[in-house]
């Protein structure tokens, strides 16, 4: 059985890291099952040579890193559905991956790190703090004080994703691919950590959300809120 080390939240049930969110989606786009294996920051539990989540475990070997592990599974699972979209479609994932990681996410994290405290296992929340303040550079009170702009600018910085799902259902095309995942893995981590709503009905992003919500019978629609 793959096994998958995910990053949980007080309540075990409760997965809310973005990159995690893009492996298991991965894992559903190839149609594999994996162990779902509950971490949290600071323990030190996970296969020897890794020190962050998401890891995949799969027949010894032993992934770490959520582009990692979708070019593993895209290379091992042959058989099942392309993740990247085809010829050439690694390199416009790549350029999608990027852009989440330096400007979609940092964009969302200081609206969202209280949500995010709040959800952390207590033994783990000195360590929360003491590393987002010094992402952010500043408290994590302060960063929040500006949330509704800060949420402004996040959908401000969506127009490119925006612009391109007015043209089609999904990042990648006709079918979701693993930019798709990699977008929408920061939806999903404001709503797991129980965020505030950022988009409006009418939104072409709101949409595609909605779409990838529901992929693989409900897979993330279904996944553990502070709401349940």
């Amino acid at each position: 059985m793959i096994q998958l080390y995910e990053l949980a939240g007080r309540d075990e049930e409760l997965r809310f890291s973005p990159y995690c969110w893009r492996a298991r989606m991965a894992l559903a786009h190839k149609g594999l099952d994996a162990r779902l294996v509950p971490w949290h920051f600071g323990e030190d539990r996970l296969p020897a040579g890794t020190s962050h989540v998401p890891v995949l475990v799969d027949n010894g070997n032993v992934i770490a890193d959520s582009t990692a592990i979708a070019d593993y599974l895209e290379s091992r699972y042959l058989n099942g559905p392309a993740l990247f979209g085809g010829e050439g479609g690694e390199v416009h994932t790549r350029f999608i991956v990027a852009w989440v990681d330096t400007v979609l996410q940092p964009c969302l994290l200081p609206a969202i790190v209280l949500d995010v405290l709040a959800q952390v296992k207590p033994e783990a929340a000195e360590y929360f703090r003491l590393s987002r303040e010094a992402r952010l550079g500043m408290s994590l009170e302060k960063a929040a004080e500006d949330r509704t702009d800060r949420l402004k600018r996040a959908t401000g910085v969506l127009a490119p994703v925006r612009k391109v799902l007015t043209a089609q259902e999904f990042v990648g095309g006709e079918e979701p691919s693993y930019a798709d995942y990699a977008v929408f893995g920061a939806f999903q981590w404001v709503r797991c950590v129980g965020g505030p709503e950022m988009l409006e009905s009418d939104d072409p992003v709101y949409a595609w959300r909605e779409r990838m919500l529901d992929l693989f019978d409900g897979l993330a629609r279904e996944a553990k809120t502070p709401n349940d």
